[in-house]
């Protein structure tokens, strides 16, 4: 028997079309998870779900937007209707844009916000409201060591990302007790 096994499980991966997000997805399912590939672009989902296929994994796709509300309720019931519960919820779809902050562009803050922090309060209230009856789950939310650190030309980047944390640990103190874990990863460079 394996140390750890994730057979029987269902992760979905948002941002997981390349990048750290594909590279989770991968390990995910090479633990025996049947993953869920998430992003806008269904073409680069598709490859990618091709590569872990061909290893003999579960995979599928859902290509939804994260920032959008609607598109994430409709895409979390669909997975839930069409593979199953979801049990691990990765948080990853991510972006970031540079500029100093008196030249950074107002809606450069609202695209940053809707896709960094936005996005993790839609998906994971979705995917929540259906983890609270089963009572169990895991929500991992990628955030960033720019949460602690900050760093000049990147400032919605840090903020978002320190909000992602701070609503980590929110829900950790929130969800605990019904036997559902919230974590966040702070990767650097």
């Amino acid at each position: 028997m394996s140390l750890f096994s994730l057979e029987g499980k269902i992760a979905l991966v948002t941002g997981s079309g390349q990048g750290i997000g594909l590279a989770l997805a991968e390990g995910l399912s090479e633990a025996g998870a049947h993953v869920v590939l998430n992003g806008r672009d269904r073409a680069k989902l598709e490859r990618a779900a091709q590569a872990i296929s061909a290893a003999g994994r579960k995979v599928s796709v859902a290509p939804f937007d994260v920032t959008d509300q609607a598109a994430v309720e409709a895409g979390v019931a669909g997975i839930e209707a069409e593979i199953g519960p979801i049990d691990i919820l990765i948080n990853n779809a991510g972006m970031q844009k540079r500029a100093p902050i008196h030249e950074f562009p107002v809606e450069g803050w609202h695209e940053v916000m809707a896709t960094n922090l936005h996005s993790v309060f839609y998906v994971t209230q979705a995917v929540t409201k259906r983890m609270l009856p089963r009572k169990r789950g895991k929500i991992i939310s990628i955030g960033s060591v720019m949460s602690e650190l900050g760093r000049a030309t990147i400032i919605p980047y840090t903020a978002s990302k320190g909000a992602v944390k701070m609503m980590t640990r929110g829900l950790a103190a929130e969800l605990g007790k019904h036997n559902i874990q919230a974590n966040a990863i702070g990767p650097g460079y």
